[in-house]
C-alpha cells in the first residue's frame, strides 16, 4: 500500500463517518419535525388564500377576452412561446457546438439571481430564463384582464405575483445553485444545518412557521433595546405610561405623549441610541411620555375601540397632565395609534374638552376609500375568515397579523430568509428592526372587529361617523392643529390616503410631511443618517399627484422641520420636571413589563 493509498482511505473513512452522522442527525431532526408539526395550529381555509370566487372571476375574465379580443391572447401567446422556443433552441445550439455556455440572456436583472452561476452555467441559466419568460407571460395575461373590476384585478395581480415569487427557482434546492454549492463545499453540513434551524423555528412557534428574521439571542429588551433612561408612573389593563428622564435643564413647558401602534411594541422609536426618537425628542428639551400597550390574550375578547379610546388615550393624557401641572398636552399617534387619536380628538371636540393643543400624525389612515397595497387582505372573504377566528380564539393572534404583512414583501421577509436558514444553514442576522418586526402583539376580537368592518372596509369616520364611546365621530370633528407625515413607499399606509384624510380634517392648521421611504424607515430617519429627504407644501387643496408635483423637496430627515412645527406649539420652557409626583410613584424602569409579555 503506497502512502496516497493510504490517505486516500482515510479520508474516505473521515468521510463515511462524517455521512452517518450527518444521517442519523437527519433522522433525529425528521422526528423532531414531524412531532413539532403535529401541534401546528389549524388555520382556516378562510385566512389561507382569497376565495376561490375570486379566480372564478379571473377565469371568467379571460374567456371574455378570449371572445372578444382573440387577436390579442394569441399575440401574447406566440410572443411568450417565440421567447420560450428561441431559448430552447439556442441552448440546444451551443451544447451540440460543444460549447458549455449560457445563450444570450436579455432577461431583467433580478437581485434574486445575483449568483454568477445564474449567468454562467447553462443549466441554471436556462432554468432562470424560462422561469422569468413565463413570469412575464403570467404578469401580461392578468394585466390584460379588462373586465374586471380594478379592486378585484388588483388583488388578481398580488395573489398571482405570490405564485410567481413562490415557484421561483431560488426557493427549492435542485435549482439554486449557490445552496448546492455550499452542499457541496461543506459535505452537506449546510443542509443538516438548515434543517436544524427549520426544526427550532416549529418548535419555538408550535409547529406553525414562521422564519426567523433576526438573531433572538442578541437583543433584549431593556438592555440593547428600549434604554433611553425612563421609568413607568401609571399603569392599567390597557397601558403602562413611561416618562423619560429628561436630558436638558430646561424643557417646553406642554409635554408630549405618543402613542404608538399596538400592534407592535413601542421600542420601534427606540431601538438604539443613535436612531431613537424618543431619545432625540428628549434631547430638544421635550417632556416625553409614551404608551407601551398591553399584549392581550383572548380574556380581552370584549375590548372596544371604546375602550382603547376611554381607558387608553383619555386615562393617559389625564394623567400626563396631572403628572406636569398642564392644561394641555401634544399628541402622537402612530399608524392605527394615529387612527384612533384622530377618533380621540373628534371625541373630544365633541364633548369641548380641549386638553390637546396640537397633535402628530406617523403613517396613519383615516380615509380608506384606497386601502392601498394591504387591501388586498381586507375584502370579505378574508374578514370573514378573521371574524370567525376571533369569535371562536376571542383574540387576533399576532401570528395572522405577522404572516399578512410578511406577504406584502414575501421576497424580502419569507423567501430570502427562508432560504438563507433552511437551505444554506445559516443563522438568522443580529438586526434590531428585523427582531422588532418579529415580536409582535395580538389584537382583542371587538376591536379587531370594529376596525376592519368599520375603518377599513366602511370608510365611516370620513364619511357617515365612527360610532365611539356613544359619539358618533367624523374627520370634520378634528378641530386641532395638525402636522401628518406619510411616507412615499408605504405598503401598509398608502400616502396619498393618508393626505386625503388630513385634507377632510376640520382644523384650519393642518402641514402634511411627505418622507421618503416606508412605513419605518421614513418615519425612524434620524438627522445623523442624512438618508432620506422629505417634501412640504402648504396648498392641501391640491390633488395628492399635484400636490407632491407642485412640492418643495429638502434633503434630509423631516424631524428638526417637526421640531420647528412642534416647539411653536409647547409653549415657554420651564425647569425640567422630575419623574412622576406623589400620586404618581415609580412602579418600575422603563421600558417597563408589558413590552416583554
Amino acid at each position: 500500500m503506497t502512502t496516497n493509498d493510504s490517505t486516500d482511505g482515510e479520508i474516505s473513512g473521515q468521510n463515511l463517518a462524517k455521512l452517518e452522522t450527518n444521517l442519523a442527525r437527519i433522522e433525529e431532526l425528521t422526528q423532531r419535525m414531524l412531532a413539532a408539526m403535529g401541534h401546528a395550529r389549524k388555520v382556516p381555509a378562510a385566512l389561507q388564500g382569497p376565495s376561490q370566487d375570486l379566480y372564478v372571476k379571473a377565469a371568467g375574465a379571460y374567456v371574455t377576452e378570449m371572445m372578444n379580443n382573440p387577436a390579442k391572447l394569441i399575440e401574447n401567446q406566440v410572443a411568450f412561446w417565440g421567447k420560450s422556443v428561441k431559448h430552447y433552441v439556442e441552448a440546444q445550439h451551443l451544447l451540440t457546438q460543444g460549447k458549455i455556455k449560457a445563450p444570450t440572456d436579455d432577461t431583467p436583472r433580478d437581485k434574486r439571481f445575483s449568483n454568477e452561476m445564474w449567468d454562467t452555467n447553462p443549466y441554471f441559466n436556462f432554468v432562470k430564463q424560462q422561469y422569468l419568460m413565463n413570469a412575464a407571460a403570467v404578469q401580461q395575461a392578468v394585466a390584460d384582464l379588462d373586465s374586471l373590476d380594478a379592486e378585484e384585478k388588483k388583488r388578481i395581480e398580488f395573489f398571482s405575483q405570490q405564485i410567481i415569487d413562490m415557484m421561483a427557482p431560488t426557493n427549492f434546492l435542485a435549482t439554486n445553485p449557490e445552496a448546492l454549492e455550499l452542499a457541496a463545499k461543506t459535505d452537506g453540513e449546510s443542509l443538516v444545518a438548515g434543517l436544524e434551524n427549520l426544526v427550532a423555528d416549529l418548535e419555538a412557534n408550535h409547529g406553525d412557521l414562521v422564519v426567523t428574521l433576526a438573531d433572538k439571542n442578541a437583543f433584549k429588551v431593556g438592555q440593547n433595546l428600549g434604554t433611553t433612561e425612563g421609568s413607568v408612573v401609571y399603569r392599567n389593563r390597557m397601558f403602562e405610561l413611561i416618562q423619560y428622564k429628561p436630558a436638558t435643564d430646561e424643557v417646553h413647558e406642554i409635554p408630549l405623549v405618543i402613542f404608538p401602534p399596538w400592534i407592535n411594541k413601542f421600542y420601534i422609536l427606540d431601538l438604539k441610541p443613535a436612531n431613537s426618537m424618543i431619545k432625540w425628542a428628549v434631547d430638544q428639551g421635550y417632556t416625553v411620555f409614551i404608551v407601551s400597550w398591553v399584549n392581550p390574550d383572548e380574556t380581552y375578547r370584549d375590548t372596544a375601540m371604546s375602550d382603547y379610546v376611554e381607558e387608553g388615550y383619555l386615562a393617559a393624557i389625564a394623567q400626563v397632565k396631572q403628572i406636569c401641572g398642564t392644561e394641555q398636552v401634544n399628541a402622537v399617534g402612530y399608524c392605527i395609534a394615529g387612527t384612533t387619536l384622530s377618533l380621540t380628538l373628534g371625541l373630544m371636540e365633541q364633548r369641548g374638552d380641549n386638553s390637546v393643543n396640537a397633535a402628530t400624525l406617523f403613517t396613519t389612515l383615516t380615509d380608506f376609500s384606497d386601502r392601498g397595497e394591504v387591501g388586498v387582505f381586507l375584502d370579505d372573504d378574508f374578514v370573514d375568515g378573521i371574524e370567525a377566528e376571533v369569535d371562536e380564539s376571542g383574540m387576533l393572534s399576532s401570528f395572522y397579523m405577522s404572516r399578512t404583512f410578511s406577504y406584502l414583501r414575501s421576497n424580502d421577509l419569507i423567501y430570502g430568509p427562508a432560504i438563507k436558514s433552511y437551505m444554506m444553514g445559516k443563522a438568522p442576522p443580529a438586526f434590531d428592526l428585523l427582531y422588532w418586526n418579529g415580536d409582535g402583539t395580538n389584537l382583542p376580537a371587538k376591536m379587531a372587529v370594529e376596525y376592519l368592518r368599520g375603518l377599513c372596509q366602511g370608510d365611516t369616520l370620513a364619511t357617515t361617523g365612527f360610532e365611539v364611546a356613544g359619539t358618533n365621530v367624523t374627520l370634520a370633528d378634528v378641530a386641532v392643529p395638525i402636522c401628518a407625515i406619510a411616507c412615499e413607499t408605504d405598503h401598509i399606509a398608502a400616502w396619498k390616503s393618508s393626505y386625503r384624510g388630513v385634507q377632510k380634517m376640520g382644523s384650519t392648521d393642518k402641514t402634511f410631511i411627505l418622507s421618503e421611504s416606508g412605513h419605518i424607515a421614513g418615519i425612524v430617519n434620524p438627522p445623523s443618517k442624512n438618508k432620506y429627504g422629505h417634501y412640504t407644501n402648504q396648498d392641501l387643496s391640491l390633488s395628492p399627484e399635484d400636490w407632491q408635483a407642485t412640492a418643495e423637496k429638502t434633503a434630509g430627515s423631516w424631524w428638526p422641520r417637526w421640531d420647528a412645527w412642534l416647539s411653536e406649539k409647547s409653549g415657554e420652557k420651564v425647569p425640567a420636571r422630575t419623574v412622576g409626583d406623589a400620586k404618581h410613584p415609580v412602579l418600575c424602569p422603563a421600558p417597563g413589563t408589558y413590552v416583554v409579555s
